[in-house]
């Protein structure tokens, strides 16, 4: 089952969507912003069919 959710892109404030599969239970990846291409570190946590925790961050140190 897929959940589109959106969010701010960490880098340049755009909302975006991605969509969350929300049978695995959650997942953490990388994915490059629609708008301007720089990598986010995606991880989100999902109970009984629903999220219940999701966070975006940039990769700059």
């Amino acid at each position: 089952m897929l959940e589109e959710h959106f969010f701010a892109c960490p880098y340049c404030w755009e909302q975006i969507s991605m969509m969350l599969d929300l049978s695995s239970g959650g997942q953490r990846y990388v994915e490059d912003c629609e708008n301007c291409c720089n990598p986010i570190s995606i991880s989100y946590e999902v109970e009984d069919g629903s999220v219940i925790g999701f966070v975006s961050d940039s990769l700059e140190q």
